[in-house]
């Protein structure tokens, strides 16, 4: 693990009482806003066995953050600093919105999970841009991944997915189309197969024929085996570059924590076993055709090589960095080197899909 990710990891330690005794979304912003000063990383954590390749992206590792984080992408620039492999930003939509009333994120700390309905709050995608364009002006040394989604009272969300590829697109290394946030009533429905397609083709066209941007799609957990079929037969048809597995979940296993009932998706260490068994299913539906990225309840290298196994290419993190603290991505790259060496893999991207 980098010095760094291991002093702010102790560092955390020291303040996390506090932090927990604190909001939750002040805490996030308090985060935020500390990080937003620190010199643009320079170097990513990286090693022969940790890089691999997916949509004809080079990975440096493959442990990434997921969206949510850095909604405005204030603080990529530092996130190589921890470990991170890839950084996705957003949920970034075309016109600024505020989002759902507070509060709207909560710590479930017995259950090492959090529920949020934060409704895709951000500042909207033009001062977003601003940003990205003066942190890209110099070498960046990970992939970055820019999430978008269609604002809420929007009379034509398709359109606001094409709007948010037009203005994003020529600023990432793959855009991330995020139709399976539980916090915007409707959006699911866009996961249905004929408003994916439609929506999926609305995208293609604001694509740069000469630079193509590789497309992600982000989809809920909680989906039915016939909901599956169709979105990889889409996902196959429209030439996607990768599936994310999978968003927050409106299901409640059985919770501890007093927040447990509070309306939102659910995300930690409870999504574990239902975002392993999607991934498994889309595996299975897919038949290893289109490269897969796992996310939900990952907190350990060993939870991360069991999602690598089932068949992702790449995971990402977040959630669990509110208890395990921001050298997280750091232990689980290294974690993964290592459990790679053990079950007799050169390079961790050899174990995708093995099983087991």
């Amino acid at each position: 693990m980098s010095f760094f990710a291991s002093l702010t990891d102790t560092a955390y330690a020291l303040v996390r009482p506090l932090v927990h005794a604190t909001d939750g979304e002040a805490a996030h912003n308090l985060t935020v806003a500390a990080l937003e000063p620190l010199p643009r990383a320079r170097r990513a954590l990286t090693s022969p066995a940790l890089a691999t390749d997916v949509a004809g992206i080079a990975f440096p590792n493959p442990v990434g953050l997921a969206p949510g984080f850095d909604k405005d992408a204030r603080v990529a620039h530092a996130m190589p600093h921890f470990g991170f492999g890839f950084v996705e930003v957003g949920t970034l939509t075309p016109l600024p919105q505020a989002g759902n009333p507070r509060p709207r994120l909560f710590r479930l700390v017995e259950d090492a999970a959090v529920i949020n309905r934060m409704g895709f709050n951000n500042g909207g995608q033009a001062a977003a841009s601003a940003r990205i364009l003066r942190q890209r002006h110099h070498d960046f040394p990970v992939p970055l991944g820019i999430n978008i989604g269609a604002n809420k009272d929007s009379a034509d969300r398709i359109a606001d997915y094409a709007a948010g590829m037009a203005a994003m697109g020529v600023l990432a290394d793959y855009i991330t189309v995020n139709i399976s946030s539980p916090n915007t009533p409707g959006l699911r429905a866009l996961q249905d197969r004929g408003a994916l397609e439609a929506l999926l083709d609305a995208v293609g066209d604001q694509q740069d024929d000469r630079a193509p941007v590789p497309v992600f799609l982000k989809v809920a957990p909680d989906l039915e085996p016939a909901d599956i079929d169709d979105l990889v037969k889409v996902a196959l048809d429209k030439r996607l570059a990768a599936l994310i597995v999978a968003n927050t979940t409106v299901s409640r296993p059985t919770l501890r924590a007093r927040h447990a009932e509070e309306a939102g998706g659910l995300s930690g260490a409870p999504l574990h076993d239902l975002a392993l068994q999607r991934l498994k299913d889309f595996r299975t539906a897919s038949g290893g055709t289109i490269p897969l990225v796992g996310v939900g309840g990952i907190a350990t290298a060993e939870q991360a090589w069991a999602r690598i196994r089932a068949g992702a290419s790449l995971v990402q993190i977040y959630s669990a960095m509110i208890y395990e603290g921001p050298g997280l991505a750091a232990r689980i790259a290294r974690g993964l080197e290592k459990l790679a060496e053990r079950d007799g893999f050169a390079r961790v991207a050899d174990a995708v899909g093995v099983g087991g």
